[in-house]
């Protein structure tokens, strides 16, 4: 017994020598190039992390502001570019009058002081309202950017001319495909060469066909689709395989749980560069919608050789430690994000 016992144990032994050997990261040259930043909706409002627990309007829930820019309008794209952003990412859904409005949420109660549901308006009648009159971060007493007038809701039309070289992801806040075609004459009609600026499109699995169709080679996913390459690689990439959920794919590596990808970084890369799937990394993600990075400490676990994606929630601090010759921040505006990111980190 005890023979067959030491035998066992030596072929397991073995086998996960083997296994080690052939994930192993540092067999494989690295790959050239860096990573590269998605900020979400442009320069954003932060939620607090306590408040959003709590659920409700996600903009009566925000951090004190240290900045007066609402997501997803031109301003906020413009200098998330500014920062060194490689990829903007934006939210489009479909308007009364058969257009696209940039705004993430299904009704205009939260972050506008329009009622009722986007797809009820038309573009013009968005552009009238107050972008930023709900945006609280004292339970509603102050709203710091009520009546700037500075920002409006934009059209994609808008935002891909406020973006000529800089990658835009656009995510359909709708499942509706028509919300798809709208777009893709809305690019035509920009003459913008969606192979050539990189964009990418992520959203439901209706308006994605579409895309699909009409862009057969661009980077287009769907959350359903990421989650199935996540974990059908977590299961099968120890034994090499890649799979085919993963082929032209989008696979989420969450900074917490990079351990366990087989392969990581470079092997990992290299195998997923050969199916022609994109790596995007996150704060962490349990499923559902992933969250980004919001403290500069994050990128020092962001392994040097990577050259994929990171997804940034906070544009305005983790863009400027990136790229420290692009901050335009003044000091006061440098001072009073510092005082945030202490509160964040305490958890305040």
């Amino acid at each position: 017994m005890k023979f067959w016992f030491s035998w066992i144990a030596f072929a397991v032994a073995v086998a996960l020598l083997v296994l080690v050997s052939l994930n192993a990261s540092w067999f494989v040259t690295a790959p050239g190039g860096e990573a590269r930043l998605i900020a979400r909706h442009g320069i954003a409002q932060l939620v607090d992390a306590k408040k959003a627990a709590t659920g409700g309007c996600a903009a009566s829930n925000i951090e004190p502001p240290v900045h007066d820019y609402a997501e997803n309008t031109v301003r906020s794209m413009q200098s998330a570019w500014g920062f060194g952003a490689a990829m903007v990412e934006i939210d489009v859904q479909p308007t009364a009058d058969g257009k696209l409005a940039v705004f993430g949420d299904a009704t205009l109660d939260c972050r506008t002081d329009g009622k009722g549901e986007v797809r009820e308006r038309t573009l013009t009648q968005l552009k009238k309202l107050d972008v930023g009159y709900g945006y609280t971060a004292d339970g509603g007493r102050t709203h710091p950017l009520r009546g700037l007038g500075r920002d409006v809701i934009p059209s994609p039309a808008e935002a891909i001319k406020a973006l000529p070289i800089t990658s835009i992801l656009f995510n359909f806040a709708s499942d509706d495909p028509a919300a798809a075609d709208q777009l893709v004459k809305e690019l035509k009609a920009a003459g913008r060469d969606v192979a050539r600026r990189g964009d990418a499109f992520v959203g439901p699995p209706a308006p994605i066909a579409r895309i699909r169709q009409a862009y057969p080679r661009a980077w287009a996913w769907t959350t359903q689709g990421a989650e199935r390459c996540t974990s059908d690689y977590l299961r099968d990439g120890w034994l090499t395989i890649v799979p085919e959920t993963c082929r032209n794919g989008t696979l989420i590596v969450p900074l917490d749980r990079q351990w366990l990808y087989a392969g990581w970084p470079n092997r990992l890369l290299a195998r997923m560069a050969k199916v022609g799937a994109h790596v995007v990394i996150t704060a962490h993600y349990r499923g559902g919608e992933p969250r980004g990075l919001t403290l500069p400490e994050q990128l020092s676990k962001v392994p040097s050789s990577f050259n994929g994606y990171l997804l940034v929630d906070d544009m305005w601090t983790i863009g400027p430690a990136v790229h420290s010759e692009r901050d335009f921040r003044t000091r006061e505006q440098q001072d009073a994000a510092d005082a945030a990111l202490a509160r964040r980190r305490r958890g305040d």
